[in-house]
């Protein structure tokens, strides 16, 4: 095939952007994107670059993350032109593999600007386009829009090497000019909450928070994510702070939870004997539960101790063995009870 001049090249390339509603010479990108819509917005113009938004765009590409059962990795979901979400299984792939990967790696999504350079084809048109909805990008020497949702930089590039016709073998280098597709949010105790943009596909917490800026009193932090029970993590615990964050994800930063004043009190054959935090509804098994459970010298006989109103005792006796099988109620505790295991006999 005959190699094409600049000149020619730079000619079909005007005349495809033009025939495509895309900015023409002359025209600023701020201008025409007021005249079509900000979703239609497709072209920059070279020399104006577009705002970037790395005062909240987060980079994880050197951290070392850890991955957390609730917040397992193995159906991430990407964008892809067919469908805004589609689940990628890693079933086959390690945990530990995954999470690092994620870590290394971005796939471009909607409203992410590519820097599309051709090095062998240097031209004074923009170089800058916007993924659109549905995952497309509209290249003019590519033709018909190409489908680059979810694909990383290096994808799209040997994806337009194939669809540049004009050009033989063309060099195509892309990489992400502006990155907007990749955001989650985090609320709380927190100096800069909001809306944060990632750099990769996944990112350790202890990155986002460095963003973020939490407050002296945050101690923990939730993240929800959809289709999965939350996770709390304790931010004094160092290696709980690598547990991966991905898009979609809210962060809920909190500080410490109040100091319970009311209190029951457990004692004789149980592993965790003392002053104990009453809760309205809890039970006497609940109690023993939140108690570490009876030791394994302990018996069935449980004595329960309240105060009356004269300040003096008055014990009842429960057999657990009855309450378990669910042959006598489970009794109520209040404010101040005293329970006993007792020894086996």
């Amino acid at each position: 095939m005959k190699k094409l001049t600049f000149a020619t090249i730079s000619l079909i390339a005007t005349l495809a952007i033009s025939a495509s509603g895309q900015v023409k010479p002359g025209v600023t990108e701020s201008n025409h994107a007021a005249s079509i819509g900000p979703s239609a917005t497709r072209v920059g113009v070279l020399g104006a670059r577009p705002k970037t938004n790395s005062d909240n765009v987060v980079n994880a590409s050197n951290a070392q993350p850890r991955a957390i059962p609730d917040l397992s990795l193995e159906n991430r979901i990407v964008t892809t032109p067919s469908s805004s979400a589609t689940a990628v299984s890693f079933a086959a792939v390690p945990r530990a593999a995954i999470a690092i990967g994620l870590t290394q790696v971005y796939r471009v999504g909607v409203g992410d600007v590519l820097d599309i350079q051709l090095p062998d084809n240097p031209g004074n048109q923009s170089t800058l386009f916007t993924v659109l909805e549905g995952g497309l990008l509209d290249y003019p020497l590519a033709g018909d829009p190409v489908s680059v949702g979810g694909l990383t930089t290096a994808e799209v590039a040997a994806h337009l090497r194939e669809r540049i016709k004009v050009l033989e073998s063309p060099a195509v280098v892309v990489n992400v000019r502006d990155y907007a597709s990749h955001s989650v949010t985090i609320t709380g105790f927190v100096g800069a909450p909001g809306l944060k943009i990632l750099r990769r596909e996944a990112v350790p917490l202890y990155v986002l928070l460095s963003e973020a800026m939490p407050f002296s009193e945050a101690a923990r932090a939730t993240i929800i994510r959809q289709g999965r029970p939350p996770v709390d993590v304790d931010l004094a615990e160092s290696n709980a702070l690598p547990t991966l964050v991905v898009p979609g994800d809210v962060i809920k930063v909190s500080g410490m939870p109040p100091a319970p004043t009311e209190f029951f009190f457990v004692g004789g054959e149980i592993n965790s004997p003392g002053q104990k935090p009453y809760h309205s509804g809890l039970t006497l098994t609940q109690a023993i539960l939140a108690s570490g459970g009876c030791s394994k010298n302990a018996g069935i006989r449980v004595r329960l101790s309240r105060q009356r109103a004269d300040r003096r005792l008055v014990t009842s006796e429960y057999n657990l063995s009855n309450i378990q099988r669910g042959e006598i109620p489970d009794p109520a505790l209040q404010i101040g009870d005293r329970l006993e295991i007792s020894a086996a006999q």
